[in-house]
C-alpha cells in the first residue's frame, strides 16, 4: 500500500509539472482526432520464468501530456522449479494512464484483473493438474516513446506489479515481482488532413 501511495504522489508531482508544458491541441470537448488504437507486446523473463503477451488498447489523448484508455490482456507464461513446471494462459482487462512529463518520457499506471488457466506438471511423477485462478494486478512503470496527436505513437515501457497477489501473472513461483517489458505502437483513428 505504501508503494502504491508513493507512486501516486510521484505521478501527481509529474502531472503538475507537465501543466506548464501543456499546449492547446484541440477545442474544448471531445475531439475524434484524439482517439487512438494500438497494441503492446510484452516480454518478461528471468531464471525459470518466461512471459509473452499482447495487449490491444483503445484510448484518448486529453492533451499533450495525458493519455488514458482501456486494454485487453492475452498472456502466456511458464515457470518452473525442482518439483513442478507451470504453463499458464491468462486473459484479462483493465485501464491505463500515461503521463508524458516531457515529449519523449512517460509514466504509466495500469490496474488490471486477470483470469488464469494453469497446467502444472510434476517432475517426480508424470502427473499433471489443472487450476483456474484469478488475480488483480497494478502495474506501474516508466518508458520512452513519441507521439504525434492525430497521427501515431510508439513507446517502450518497463513496469512492475506493485500488488502482493501471489497468483499475479507478473510474479514468479515464490511471489517475487518480475519486470515486464512492453513495446507498443498505434495510430489515431482520424488522422489530421494536410
Amino acid at each position: 500500500m505504501k508503494k502504491t501511495l508513493l507512486i501516486t504522489l510521484v505521478l501527481i508531482i509529474f502531472s503538475t509539472t507537465a501543466f506548464a508544458q501543456e499546449q492547446a491541441i484541440s477545442p474544448k470537448g471531445f475531439n475524434r482526432n484524439n482517439v487512438f488504437v494500438g497494441s503492446s507486446v510484452n516480454l518478461g523473463l528471468s531464471n525459470a520464468f518466461f512471459n509473452i503477451g499482447v495487449n490491444p488498447e483503445i484510448g484518448y489523448s486529453f492533451n499533450n501530456w495525458l493519455d488514458a484508455g482501456v486494454l485487453v490482456n492475452l498472456n502466456y507464461y511458464a515457470q518452473s522449479n525442482a518439483t513442478y513446471k507451470d504453463k499458464n494462459f491468462n486473459y484479462g482487462g483493465g485501464g491505463f494512464i500515461r503521463i508524458w512529463p516531457v515529449n519523449f518520457l512517460h509514466l504509466q499506471i495500469q490496474p488490471e484483473y486477470n483470469w488464469i488457466n494453469n497446467t502444472r506438471s510434476y517432475s517426480n511423477n508424470n502427473q499433471s493438474a489443472k487450476f483456474n485462478l484469478n488475480a488483480p494486478s497494478f502495474l506501474a512503470g516508466i518508458g520512452y516513446g513519441s507521439k504525434q496527436i492525430g497521427s501515431r505513437f510508439s513507446h517502450f515501457t518497463i513496469m512492475i506489479d506493485l500488488m502482493q497477489e501471489f497468483n499475479s501473472p507478473y510474479r514468479d513461483q515464490y511471489g517475487d515481482p518480475q519486470p515486464v517489458f512492453r513495446g507498443g505502437f498505434g495510430i489515431y483513428l482520424n488522422p489530421k488532413r494536410k
